[in-house]
Order: structure tokens, then sequence, then C-alpha cells
């Protein structure tokens, strides 16, 4: 154990009263009020168009290439630069996987190498908002409606930030996407240990969605009366969460403002103080293009090798201090590099061997930070 860790969730005091509301309405099974209190929530305070609990961003992500129907005869662009669900939901449906390099200044996904890749194919393309950060969404729109491509927003860090539009526009991440998905895992700002959403922006997927959500059967037109039994239509599974996940994860709604207050605090430490207490030690601060306003998920560092990041997780370890290194790219991970036929994928690579991520949690006392940092 380190006294401090990379990570440590948050909680409100009030899980275990909601938990126990939902146990007093005599219901724990999905879909229930914990259930909708939640959906209404993201619905409403983010403008998302229908939305849907699921046990977790993975299978959020399976949800959404199930209703597009994807197969073996279909192309996806994503991330190289990016955790494994991304890739895994297209996958498992059998699709040609084709991976696009990060942005040399950060690392998110490279708007400006993503057409060169798009073929007669491609279906979708799904972007990452790295730590919270927005990708250049105006343009990415723009080629999507070009050649007709779904957009995924994979926002499983991204919850409360935003885009900010030529036009002055404040536009949630995860609200511009035909689907989004978000995490809450217990490294995220809102967490309920495992978790996940599926945004559904597109009206066309609406009723598909509440199908597939519903293991595959029309089980929401039969609990309103609409029909006599409700039976087996189209493939789906079991997305839904049970009511204890929504039951915490409603206290973690009701302390969105709290939690992100706090986070920001920490983030805000590091941009002021962290280069002076490193000395040597220092990389790259993150950057936060103009038209991004970040949620606080994630503080890191860029060195300028391999051999300094490696010192600086030393350094940190010497002083109590848990950090940890990111993704390895997908495009050259043992399952999928001896059938990668692209080209190399340079700033994805670098933030693979050079970015190191600080630890970052609501209740990290920067004043113990300064003090282990400087012990």
């Amino acid at each position: 154990m380190y006294p401090i860790p990379f990570n440590r969730p948050y909680v409100t005091g009030k899980e275990w009263e909601h938990i126990q509301a939902a146990l007093a309405q005599g219901k724990l099974s999905s879909n229930g009020k914990y259930t909708q209190k939640c959906q209404h929530f993201f619905e409403s305070r983010f403008g998302f168009k229908k939305t849907f609990l699921t046990h977790s961003c993975t299978q959020a992500l399976e949800m959404a290439a199930l209703l597009l129907n994807l197969g073996p005869e279909d192309e996806v662009i994503l991330p190289s630069y990016s955790y494994v669900s991304t890739a895994n939901a297209f996958a498992l449906r059998g699709c040609r996987l084709v991976f696009a390099d990060s942005r040399p200044d950060y690392p998110g996904i490279d708007e400006a190498k993503i057409e060169n890749l798009i073929s007669s194919r491609t279906r979708a393309l799904v972007l990452v908002h790295y730590g919270g950060v927005a990708c250049h969404m105006e343009p990415i729109l723009d080629l999507c409606k070009k050649y007709g491509l779904f957009l995924i927003e994979d926002a499983a860090a991204a919850l409360d930030g935003y885009y900010l539009a030529k036009d002055g526009d404040a536009l949630p991440l995860g609200s511009m996407g035909d689907f989004a998905t978000f995490s809450f895992h217990e490294t995220k700002n809102i967490s309920c240990g495992e978790g996940g959403l599926l945004v559904v922006n597109n009206p066309s997927f609406f009723k598909e969605a509440d199908l597939v959500w519903n293991r595959g059967t029309n089980r929401s037109e039969f609990e309103m009366g609409h029909v006599l039994s409700y039976e087996w239509v189209r493939l789906g599974s079991a997305f839904a969460p049970s009511e204890i996940t929504a039951a915490w994860l409603w206290s973690q709604l009701e302390n969105l403002a709290i939690i992100q207050e706090k986070r920001a605090a920490v983030w805000n430490w590091y941009q002021a103080n962290l280069k002076e207490i490193l000395a040597t030690f220092f990389g790259q601060k993150p950057v936060i293009p103009l038209y991004a306003r970040q949620n606080y998920n994630t503080y890191y560092l860029v060195m300028e090798h391999i051999q300094d990041r490696d010192a600086l997780i030393d350094f940190l370890k010497s002083r109590g201090i848990l950090s940890v290194s990111h993704y390895r790219c997908l495009h050259q991970s043992p399952y999928f590099k001896n059938r990668y036929q692209g080209k190399p994928l340079l700033q994805a690579e670098k933030y693979q061997e050079r970015l190191l991520r600080l630890p970052v949690f609501a209740d990290l006392d920067v004043k113990s930070l300064e003090n282990s940092l400087l012990s």
C-alpha cells in the first residue's frame, strides 16, 4: 500500500441510504426507481437524447456495435492509444479494425489523419475523449457527414467535459455522436465500482436500443400494456445493472458539483506547483486545447524519454506516491500486431512509452502530497 495511492473512490456518505431505499421499494433487479432517476439526470443535465445504464462502458460499446449490426464486411476506425474495450466491442462483431494515430500535442485522435483511413467499407468512427479532454469535434463531424459514417464517442472518462464550438456553444461530451459511452469505474470522477452508460442521440435507434437493453425482448411494450406477453424479437443481452448499482450511482450524481470542485483543486495544484517541486524530473504538462473544457479526470506528464518516465516513477515511489503509465498501443498488442498492416503510429507510440499519470482523486490532500514530494 502506498500512503498516496493512484486512486481512491469517493464516498458521499449517502450511498447506503439510497441502497436501503431501493430495498424498501421491493425491487433490486434492473430498471427500477434509481435506474430511471440516473437516466433522467443524464438526459436533463447534459441533453443526451436517450440513455441506458449498463454494467460497464465495455458493455455500452458492445451495445452500440450490436445496434449498428456491424459485421465482417465492415471497417471501424478507432484510435490505437486507447483501452482494449474500444476495440473489443467491434472485434467481437468480426469488424476490420483500422487504427488511427494520436495528435502530437495531446493523446486524443488526430482528426487530420482520419480521412485517409476511410474506405468504401468504413461504417463507423470511434473517438476517445482522452482523460476528459475533447477531441476536435467539428472537423470530425464534417467527415462523418461527408462519408455517411456513424460516430461513437467513447467518453469513458469524460463525464462533465465539454467541447467549445466555434459559435460559442459549450457542448457536453457525449452529446454529438450517434452514440456515446461512459464509464463509472472506480477510477472515474463518478463511480459505482463498475458501471457504464450508453447514450443514444440518433432517434432512429431509440426503439432498437430498448430491445437490445432488455435482452432482445419487447419487455418495455409488455410492461406498458401494449402487448400481452414479451418475446424474443432480436439479439440482445443482460446489459442493465441492478438497482443496488444505480442507487450507489445516484448518490454520486447528487454530489457531482462537489466532486468536480475537489478534483479541480488537485489538478490545478499540480499545474501550478509541480514543475518547481520536481525540477529535473519534470516533463511536458497536459495540453488542454482552446476548444475543450476538461473535467479534471487525468493529470499526466509526457517525459522526454522512457528512461525519464521510469526514473520519475521510482522517485515518486520513494516518496510513497503511486504513479502509473497508461495504454499500450492496440496496433502493437500481442493479439493484433501480426494483423496490423498500416503505417507506424508515431504519436500513439510516444504516449505509450513516455506518458505518466499522477494521482487525482477527490479526497487527495494536496498538502500531504506536497509534504511527501518534499520529504
